[in-house]
């Protein structure tokens, strides 16, 4: 009979932590116990490949799992190395003390062989399904095997134990069903295959476990007979075991990233581009990244939750590793699988290591400059995935102030008065000799914007104009300030403003211009006073416009926010009533110019009128709702029956 001992670790309290606190989800507990089997059969492989003992075929060894519900045991066996009485007691009775963590330090130079438990802890997480855990193991070239029995912290027995070959065997008795835990569902064939596909589908050993099936009955369902069932029990391979981003490039077709996308991440269509790469050096480290045909129903909801896969040696670690991807690029899926992680004891969570700011960094390039060979090369394909995701990549500038314009404004692209969808670099590169800005106009749509008569002036020029058609277009422009034009042959850069056809000077009026407009509105200042006064809190000033050609007024804006900018923040939930400076423009050569001056001075009322009037047709022509409807209808009524 053997003699129960007690835990080299503090105590029972430690324990108990590690087995409830420590894991996010139960489930993990079949992860941690295959890896363990993984390094067991890795460090067998390596041991013989050293020339200790007969060498030993990878494709003798292999995982098996079984359940048996009836008696409430799962089983999970290995014919890896094995553990000796010491062993077992070192690596089993102490807790946080990982054998695969020492002989992992013991053979830094070991190559081909991956071992994943390092933190000594895992182990113990069957502890939280199973009431009972015992292993029997055998080391290899050893004549006895040895058995450790717990039922949790109050200690642990080893004792003498029959086993035919090496390896080890961890048979699990597991808990009774509560009313807030199920854990029938770890001896159901269904949810043992899903969760050894969910994170140990990568291990590089089979993982096989016999299922039962039905098949007809040999002489039946033929002839007239009636089809009679019978139970076959079926062993079957429950991981794929090699990763595909763990093979050559040319292996592989799009067929077979596109398939893997489709089973692993749950969408229908193909993706729109898949991004393979392996690194070495500083991060080493294989990813598989997809950009998707369109954006998921839930993209733009606080409910979205970015994030890559995380593996680690084949083992997924994580589910969504939020960090490893900057907000702006958080429609990436796919996967990361690193070697040299810092990892915490659970293997659940990241240390923020610069270890894995470096893989974050070297993916953030990768996506970027895949995007910008799409750009390049398949412009159709790269128009598609611009209306799915540039909001979100206009929304990376916005957000940053601006911090992240020299990462993504090469990305951007907007409607243009060219006709087609455009990039700022190719709307710099059309600009004429004289052009000293990139104009571009804001509003609900290309239609809307083709209308605004503050487009005409710079229409008439010849030059072209972008249209922000989407909410937080100008916002973005307004953060980078202007575009970083590249010069040839140079690291040096050349920043050419952006300017709204709305702003208050477009740069494209001569001097003997500006001095006509300036001395007309010195010689009716009074009256510009007056319209000004007559439409207090509506407007900051009344002014001649130089933008006009052929419509009789407009709306323009002093300062950083525009009148587009106030219709998007008066949209939003948190409004803070943010207002334009309005400026209300005058045509010079319109009619209605002369009219104002003639009303003004016989009949200051009527022209007061005509301010109004002349107002809301501006707001209505921006796009704008006017404070009185009625008002406007009736003054509009009351003219036309004076003519």
């Amino acid at each position: 009979m053997s003699e129960t001992k007690e835990f080299k670790a503090e105590s029972k309290r430690l324990l108990e932590m590690m087995i409830n606190s420590i894991y996010t989800h139960k489930e993990i507990f079949l992860r941690e116990l295959i890896s363990n089997a993984s390094d067991a059969m890795d460090k067998l492989y390596f041991k013989t490949m050293s020339g200790e003992g007969e060498a030993i075929s990878r494709s003798d060894m292999q995982i098996t799992i079984e359940a048996n519900k009836d008696d409430r045991k799962l089983i999970i066996s290995d014919n890896g190395i094995g553990m000796t009485q010491e062993e077992l007691e070192n690596n089993l009775g102490t807790i946080a003390q990982s054998g695969s963590f020492a002989f992992k330090n013991e053979n830094e130079k070991t190559e081909d062989v991956d071992i994943i438990g390092q933190f000594g802890v895992g182990f113990y997480s069957a502890f939280m399904v199973a009431k009972k855990v015992t292993v029997i193991s055998k080391a290899y070239g050893s004549d006895t095997a040895y058995m450790w029995t717990s039922t949790g912290a109050d200690g642990y027995t080893i004792a003498e134990a029959e086993k035919d070959a090496n390896g080890t065997t961890i048979t699990l008795d597991i808990k009774d069903n509560t009313d807030d835990e199920n854990y029938d569902e770890y001896l159901t064939p269904y949810r043992i295959k899903e969760l050894v596909k969910k994170y140990s589908d990568y291990i590089r050993y089979p993982i096989k476990m016999d299922v039962e099936h039905e098949k007809l009955k040999e002489g039946t369902g033929v002839d007239g007979k009636e089809p009679e069932y019978e139970k076959e029990i079926v062993t079957e391979t429950l991981n794929s075991q090699i990763p595909i981003w763990k093979k050559a490039k040319n292996e592989l077709k799009d067929e077979d990233y596109n398939q893997f996308y489709k089973d692993k991440f749950h969408d229908y269509s193909d993706p729109l581009l898949h991004i393979h790469s392996k690194t070495e050096g500083t991060a080493t480290y294989s990813a598989l990244l997809y950009i998707p045909e369109k954006a998921p129903y839930d993209y733009y909801s606080k409910n979205y939750e970015k994030g890559l896969q995380l593996y680690s040696s084949g083992v997924m670690i994580m589910e969504k590793c939020g960090d490893l991807l900057p907000d702006y690029f958080s429609f990436v899926k796919g996967l990361v699988d690193s070697e040299d992680l810092s990892l915490n004891i659970s293997r659940e969570m990241l240390q923020h290591d610069r270890q894995l700011k470096i893989i974050a960094k070297a993916i953030e390039k990768s996506i970027k400059n895949e995007l910008k060979k799409l750009q390049k090369n398949d412009r159709e394909k790269y128009e598609k995935f611009f209306e799915a995701f540039g909001t979100q990549i206009k929304y990376g500038i916005y957000e940053s102030y601006g911090m992240n314009k020299a990462e993504l404004q090469d990305l951007l692209m907007f409607k243009s008065s060219n006709g087609t969808p455009t990039t700022l670099e190719e709307y710099v590169s059309r600009m004429k000799e004289d052009q000293k800005f990139i104009y571009f106009a804001s509003g609900s749509s290309v239609s809307r914007i083709e209308s605004l008569p503050q487009t005409e002036l710079v229409r008439d020029k010849g030059y072209e104009i972008l249209y922000l058609t989407d909410h937080v277009d100008e916002f973005c422009l307004q953060m980078m300030h202007a575009y970083d034009k590249k010069t040839e042959g140079s690291d040096e850069t050349t920043p050419i403003e952006y300017k709204s056809v709305s702003a208050d000077d477009l740069g494209l009026e001569t001097e003997e211009e500006k001095e006509e407009i300036k001395k007309e509105e010195e010689n009716n200042k009074e009256m510009f006073d007056f319209l000004a006064e007559k439409l207090s809190g509506k407007v900051k000033a009344v002014k001649l416009s130089q933008r006009l050609k052929n419509h009789p007024v407009c709306i323009t804006s002093e300062g950083m926010l525009s009148v587009e900018m106030e219709k998007v923040l008066s949209a939003m939930p948190d409004n803070q009533g943010a207002k334009a400076e309005k400026v209300l423009e005058i045509n010079p050569n319109h009619a209605i110019f002369g009219k104002l001056k003639s009303l003004y001075s016989t009949d200051k009322d009527k022209a007061g009128e005509y301010a109004d009037l002349l107002y809301d047709q501006a707001l209505l022509i921006e796009g704008m709702p006017i404070e009185n409807p009625v008002d406007f209808a009736n003054k509009l009524c009351e003219i036309m029956a004076q003519q």
